[in-house]
């Protein structure tokens, strides 16, 4: 079962990196091959979105493979970041039916609320399934280097669970 990663924000610094790497390990813990598609790697013009670029075609052979996906964003001003809307924006009949975890990032101790309704809404008009249980990461500093937090196994633990249950 392939489970990708999608690293949803391109800033320098970035501090969801570390639970994008979290999540990856997780994923893999429970038996999934995965990797980090990170939103740096399909960064296009904004006035290309003919899903016929070598990033387009790149990232669909990926999410055709997958049977679903996991979503690690950070919350910039109350929503997701503009480049990881650009990049679910190269595909739709490749998401159509797979289930989606959403995961939420913030300095502060919401963990990204806002930025993951938001994200949901996008993933139901992209065809994805959202997974009910969202995981909010807050206060991203706590975080080691290498992606490793010991309070969030179980809450990861459980959301993996019910995303590859539904996974295809």
């Amino acid at each position: 079962m392939y489970l990708p990663i999608i690293l949803g924000t391109a800033r320098e610094g970035r501090q969801s990196e570390k639970v994008a790497r979290f999540m990856l390990a997780e994923v893999k813990n429970k038996g999934a091959e995965s990797e980090i598609l990170d939103v740096r790697d399909y960064r296009m013009e904004a006035t290309d979105n003919t899903k016929k670029s070598e990033k387009a075609k790149m990232l669909a052979e990926r999410m055709g493979k997958a049977y679903g996906l996991v979503m690690v964003s950070p919350e910039y001003n109350h929503g997701y970041p503009g480049e990881l809307k650009m990049m679910l924006d190269l595909l739709y009949e490749e998401y159509r039916g797979k289930p989606a975890l959403i995961c939420g990032v913030s300095r502060g101790v919401f963990g990204g609320t806002r930025m993951v309704e938001q994200l949901r809404l996008v993933c139901i008009g992209l065809g994805m399934i959202p997974v009910s249980d969202a995981l909010y990461f807050s206060n991203v500093e706590e975080f080691d280097e290498n992606g490793t937090n010991e309070r969030y196994k179980k809450s990861a633990e459980k959301a993996l669970g019910e995303l590859m249950s539904r996974s295809r």
